[in-house]
């Protein structure tokens, strides 16, 4: 009997280890990591010895945390993955003040906290009748005006289109700023209450603010003092990462950066845990995936998690192997046990080892992929493989009827997959290694990007004869449909102004904002696609690259749309930044005029429009060639500040351009002050 005693004890620590969950660690040890209902995890902590540093420390008083370096300001949520602390501030709100009053005035600083107001998180909001301008050391930052039509009130917080109420987003991360505030005058009746306030997006879905308090969410940094102290588990990699503060300064702050989502914190060494179902999959034998949705704006909103059994392994394979021990025990002894033991860890790891092998060797462009890994070591973890039978099912075998439109690179199908998304299938239209170069190169570029104004790469799949991409689904076709041959579609010099003003943003974001800088090299308004709220979002990366921060151009083959080529480039083969601003401001050339780059007069002659519109210039005539809504909307000093801005872009010589960032911020004047005009 007692033969048996260890071979049991061996199959109930089998089923133990299969199952057992370690709990997780938000705090140091001895340390409180809860609030009221408000977790509080480390670099935060509950009392002066449990926070990274005293900006980091919160009191616990009556159930509330609070930041007692931060003027007590009261937390609502820590997000360890965005690195966002959500607090609750005052907002602008007064009735008191006579429609005649130049407005209030509201000064917000961090001073030398840690912390700054979080460009992707927060939007800056106007309630009731006003305008509101937000500025930074005198300069206007953003602004946004609401009118009050007799009786109107907001009656969905989630729908500001400047009746009652108005939103905008801010150009980058802010220690202070500024908010003034002045009330208009009702028609017909005196002047209405009005309140600005900038306030975190999600907090605004879910209408968390009240008359006198607004959730913002903070990016809380740690500098390289701080980050001595911090040890980043073993599933977590650091990452030093830089924040766009505005005119063209950064500030660094480190990161524990994870992957796949795990309990706990990533900030101690033994903070991590993988999740409950992760742990249960692999003790199932099976491959733990988990999937990032994101959300309209392009910021991470959750998890979908996938267990995927291991070939060989699945159907009970667990039990078998328990039964396979328990035999052996009988028949040969604990001995014969662990050898068995040893080569199914030995088997079970040859399998994965040859999945994986396989994955990148049978199919299309693995290869390649695998040579961008190594450039990127995080790229294959970032990028999701689907299945040819997934995209087969999704566009019903690729039928004709679900093509959205065809390119020199391929065709691209609208698809549904399991999980009810509706996705953009791109299939390439052959295999010669340029195009499959083109595509591997889009995947890298996309799989680096997170804005709410490019693209979102969802993932790839390399087992089809030609390789496929799937992005997620744009709705409202190209602005150059809506341009050009939408022509009953009433296309608005407001309309015209946000998707200038949104594809600027996104090319100064690919320009400075990435780790590495990417050009894109083909703008052009067929790569520009509108949503269901038509918002710009950029497409096409296939002749995108990326360029190391020593390096001013790219010496290539010349690449690109004709009537969008920068004529430097075209002379010379050296691709810069500034090569995308002039194909931008042939876009903002075809927004004002309404005309295709290379366009027919009436006498059926060809004409380049940036010549065109130069001469228009010259001779002082630019409003004769611009779209009627344009003219019939725009004030002359908005037309001719748009129209200056285009020149400046266009300049035959790239240094004398201006950078994406400075056109996007003079965009945004531009639309701020035409929203003020328009009311």
């Amino acid at each position: 009997m007692k033969f048996f005693q260890p071979c049991l004890h061996f199959v109930i620590f089998l089923s133990l280890t299969a199952t057992s969950v370690a709990t997780p660690k938000y705090a140091k040890t001895g340390c409180n990591d809860m609030c009221g209902n408000v977790r509080i995890p480390f670099p935060f902590g509950i009392g002066a010895n449990c926070s990274v540093n005293q900006w980091y420390t919160v009191e616990c008083n009556s159930s509330i945390p609070r930041l007692s370096a931060l003027n007590h300001l009261e937390i609502l949520g820590v997000n360890l993955e965005d690195q966002i602390v959500t607090v609750n501030i005052p907002k602008i709100f007064n009735c008191q003040i006579p429609v005649w009053e130049s407005g209030q005035t509201m000064s917000m600083d961090l001073g030398s906290s840690p912390f700054l107001f979080s460009k992707s998180h927060n939007i800056f909001v106007v309630e009731g009748c006003g305008n509101a301008v937000m500025m930074d050391a005198g300069s206007v930052l953003t602004g946004c005006s609401s009118s009050c039509l007799n009786d109107s009130t907001v009656s969905d917080k989630n729908i500001c289109f400047g009746i009652a109420c108005c939103q905008t987003t801010i150009p980058y991360y802010l220690k202070s700023y500024n908010m003034n505030l002045t009330r208009l005058e009702r028609q017909g009746g005196d002047g209405d209450c009005g309140s600005a306030f900038l306030m975190d997006r999600n907090s605004s879905n879910e209408g968390r603010s009240s008359d006198s308090l607004t959730p913002v969410s903070l990016l809380w940094t740690l500098a390289d003092d701080d980050y001595k102290q911090v040890t980043c588990c073993l599933e977590a990699t650091r990452e030093r990462l830089k924040v766009d503060t505005g005119n063209a300064t950064t500030m660094v702050t480190w990161k524990c950066f994870n992957e796949e989502p795990l309990e706990g914190t990533s900030y101690l060494e033994d903070g991590c845990e993988a999740t409950e179902e992760c742990t249960r999959c692999e003790g199932y034998h099976g491959v733990c995936d988990y999937t990032r949705v994101y959300d309209v704006d392009g910021l991470a909103k959750e998890w979908i998690f996938t267990c995927i059994p291991i070939r060989g392994y699945r159907d009970g394979s667990g039990a078998i192997f328990i039964t396979i021990v328990i035999v052996v025990c009988i028949t040969s002894g604990l001995g014969l046990i662990a050898i068995i033991y040893t080569s199914y860890k030995l088997i079970k790891k040859t399998i994965t080892k040859r999945r994986r092998k396989s994955v990148f060797k049978r199919i299309n462009g693995g290869l390649l992929l695998k040579q961008q890994e190594e450039i990127d070591p995080s790229l294959v973890d970032k990028t999701i493989l689907f299945t040819s039978r997934e995209l087969a099912r999704a566009t019903d075998n690729f039928n004709e009827n679900r093509i959205l439109g065809k390119g020199g690179q391929g065709t691209v199908y609208k698809g549904m997959l399991a999980d009810g998304r509706i996705v953009a299938i791109k299939k390439s239209k052959l295999v010669d290694e340029s195009q499959l170069e083109q595509f591997i190169n889009e995947v890298v570029v996309l799989s680096q990007v997170n804005h709410k104004n490019v693209v979102k790469l969802l993932g790839c799949c390399l087992e089809t004869e030609v390789p496929v991409l799937v992005s997620e689904f744009i709705p409202n076709g190209t602005l150059y449909d809506h341009i050009h041959e939408r022509q009953e579609f009433p296309f608005s010099l407001s309309m015209r102004l946000q998707i200038a003003s949104e594809v600027a943003q996104a090319l100064a974001y690919l320009h400075s904002a990435t780790s590495i800088p990417i050009y894109h090299r083909d703008i052009k308004t067929t790569n520009i696609l509108l949503d269901d709220k038509f918002r710009a979002k950029i497409s096409d990366f296939g002749t995108s690259r990326f360029v190391s921060m020593d390096q001013t151009h790219l010496t290539t083959l010349v690449k690109g749309t004709f009537g969008y080529l920068d004529p430097e480039y075209f002379q010379s083969c050296k691709f810069t930044e500034k090569s995308d601003v002039y194909s931008f401001g042939v876009v903002i050339v075809e927004l004002l005029t309404g005309e295709k780059p290379i366009f027919q007069t009436r006498l059926s002659e060809k004409v380049s429009l940036v010549a065109h519109f130069m001469l228009a210039m010259e001779k002082e005539q630019f409003l004769s060639i611009f779209d009627a809504m344009v003219i019939n909307e725009g004030t002359k000093d908005e037309l001719l500040a748009l129209s200056n801005l285009a020149m400046r872009c266009l300049n035959s010589i790239g240094m004398n351009r201006p950078t994406m960032k400075e056109v996007a911020t003079y965009l945004e004047i531009i639309q701020a002050s035409h929203i003020s005009s328009t009311v």
